[in-house]
């Protein structure tokens, strides 16, 4: 994990020297693109002012997160267990994934009102497809043999859940988490956009329309590094919960060379 850590800043440091030194040999205009040194001088200005804005975009994005994940294991189980359910759900999500979220975004305002729940309604439907697609698979994709042993040992499909498809789900519902983290921000940004006073998402569509291109930027690198903050918490709680998967293993002792 420090190594990951170590690589992404020195990714990210080196990627803001580029953007820096880019803006300075062409003399790029900063309504047009700012150099970070004049960004995150724009943060400091207001260092609390935009870390209230990013926590409200925090919460947003992890209530949305955290109802697609309770929501779509659920689900997943039930798909996994009966044919009916899998017809019903698999259509409806996938007709629901096929509409962007956006032009759903107006109706959750007009039935949840302008607060935080229009946004976290948002941020959990665009996160709940990969939520359940992964865990599906996770669920399914389980050693026949063991499955047949522990029912000719008479275990209830309760026992067989918890302990055979869940922990064999395990892997592929971080997989699917992963993913979800990163489409809960941009969903809870969405919602910012449609109707908002508060978040990342107010702060960029109101500094657009004043042409405040500097502070466009500052809001956009909070949510960069939000966004993978959240991502690499998944991944630390994955690797904590799922020491066993090949995958942690392998990050840990890296690929085998012959």
């Amino acid at each position: 994990m420090l190594a990951r850590t170590a690589t992404l800043f020195q990714v990210l440091g080196g990627f803001l020297l580029l953007w820096e030194a880019g803006c300075r040999l062409f003399d790029l205009p900063t309504y047009f693109l700012p150099p970070p040194s004049i960004v995150f001088a724009e943060l400091f200005t207001a260092p609390g002012w935009y870390l209230k804005q990013s926590f409200y975009t925090l919460i947003t994005t992890l209530g949305g997160f955290a109802l697609a994940l309770a929501v779509g294991v659920v689900a997943a189980i039930g798909i996994t267990y009966s044919k009916t359910v899998e017809k019903i759900l698999y259509t409806l999500l996938v007709a629901l994934n096929s509409i962007p979220k956006i032009a759903l975004a107006p109706l959750f305002v007009i039935y949840l009102g302008t607060g935080m729940a229009s946004k976290i309604a948002v941020s959990f439907l665009i996160a709940i497809f990969a939520i359940v697609i992964d865990t599906v698979l996770g669920l399914r994709s389980v050693d026949p043999d063991a499955v047949n042993l522990l029912r000719t040992m008479r275990a209830s499909r309760f026992q067989e859940l918890i302990k055979i498809r869940l922990p064999n789900a395990l892997p592929y519902l971080f997989a699917g988490m992963k993913v979800a983290i990163s489409l809960a921000l941009v969903g809870a940004i969405a919602g910012e956009f449609v109707a908002s006073q508060e978040g990342l998402g107010f702060v960029i569509l109101s500094a657009q329309s004043l042409m405040q291109t500097t502070r466009v930027y500052a809001a956009i690198i909070l949510l960069g590094v939000m966004g993978s903050i959240l991502f690499y918490a998944t991944d630390l709680l994955e690797g904590l919960i799922c020491p066993w998967h090949v995958s942690q293993r392998t990050a840990h002792t890296g690929p085998s060379h012959s």
